[in-house]
């Protein structure tokens, strides 16, 4: 939230138990923008926030990784 967005937002998760987390933040074309979060995590809710002030307006996706879950969701940066 907020999406859309300018220049940042913040993603939201929570996870049950500890869990090696990855948060990474793609472009339309799929290629690696960022890397926001790549360790090991113990469980509870986070807040992560994405500066986007170097990017162009448009569509990004990030995709997190928490042990065998995985979610992708849409961003959309308007500036």
């Amino acid at each position: 939230f907020p999406n859309p967005f300018n220049p940042s937002t913040n993603i939201s998760f929570s996870i049950p138990s500890r869990a090696f987390v990855s948060l990474k933040v793609f472009d339309i074309r799929g290629r690696e923008i960022a890397t926001l979060i790549n360790e090991d995590l113990p469980a509870g809710l986070y807040t992560k926030e994405w500066n986007a002030n170097s990017f162009s307006s448009g569509v990004y996706f990030y995709r997190i990784k928490a042990g065998n879950f995985i979610a992708t969701k849409k961003l959309v940066l308007v500036k």
